[in-house]
């Protein structure tokens, strides 16, 4: 797992924020101060939120789940991508299609579709239909590989969602708090911080800065990952199928209970609250 120092933070520009007169009232924990009208985030709040988001994200990889990486900003559109194909997970680097989760059923349903066409492509059929219906066909294509092509591998609900600007993808985070899966935010000083699950305060426009805080998600995801398939190896070889079974019999937390042990400030009261699952502490902390 990638670890950042303070003196790496710093001189990618994570702790500069927006300007004061943009900022949100209830970033205030995580701002340091202030200097020619910016305000500076305290990166001590950014390491803090960075090493939990890596733990989660860990634990989540390890179990086998998916994670959406979502970001549309144009200068940090090359970066979700990288992390795509080095972690093999979901991407959205383009416009959020509405209904991506809550409406998934008819979103597959055009993958569909865009593997009928990338079909017909192939074979040379739509040399075959008519000058009109050819260019009709090769313009829904392009459309929808340039729109969902991102999630086409994406065969199930995501156990967790990454995004850049929560303020710019307020539809993605909309969607992911109603079906319950767990949200971290890349946050600058115009965001809302109560959106999210877990915080991870830094400028969100400089590149290299979205660039340090990403690659440092992505290397807690590939580790997960790697743990997960010495888990399904040793499984195949017939080493620990019994303690696999055993294990199996305690219910894993789902994703809307995950989601709920990452908002403290919407838990129940601590008396009547259920006591978190033991493997919860780990991925929330």
């Amino acid at each position: 797992m990638q670890s950042v120092t303070v003196q790496q933070l710093i001189e990618a520009g994570v702790h500069f924020g927006c300007r004061v007169s943009r900022w949100n009232p209830k970033m205030a924990p995580y701002i340091y101060g202030r200097r020619n009208l910016i305000h500076i985030m305290d990166v001590r709040q950014t390491m803090r939120g960075l090493l939990r988001a890596q733990n989660f994200l860990y634990h989540v990889a390890a179990e086998g789940n998916q994670i959406l990486f979502v970001g549309t900003k144009r200068q940090v559109k090359g970066v979700i991508q990288d992390a795509g194909q080095r972690s093999g997970m979901p991407v959205v680097i383009e416009r959020w299609i509405g209904g991506t989760l809550t409406n998934f059923s008819v979103i597959r349903s055009r993958l569909r579709r865009l593997e009928e066409l990338e079909g017909m492509q192939e074979a040379g059929t739509l040399e075959l239909e008519s000058k009109k219906m050819g260019s009709t066909l090769r313009r829904e294509l392009r459309k929808i590989d340039r729109n969902l092509g991102g999630i086409r591998e994406m065969t199930q609900m995501p156990g967790a969602m990454v995004v850049i600007d929560p303020a710019r993808e307020m539809n993605a985070i909309k969607e992911a708090r109603r079906l319950g899966v767990p949200v971290v935010g890349v946050l600058d000083t115009d965001c809302d911080p109560t959106v999210v699950d877990i915080v991870i305060p830094g400028n969100d426009d400089a590149l290299k800065s979205v660039r340090l805080l990403v690659d440092a998600l992505v290397s807690a995801v590939e580790e997960g990952c790697a743990n997960r398939r010495e888990q399904v190896a040793s499984q195949g070889n017939g080493r620990g199928g019994e303690d696999a079974q055993a294990s199996g019999d305690e219910p894993r937390p789902t994703r809307g209970q995950r989601a709920q042990d990452l908002r403290p400030r919407r838990a129940a009261p601590a008396a009547s609250a259920p006591a978190a699952p033991a493997g919860e502490a780990g991925a929330a902390e």
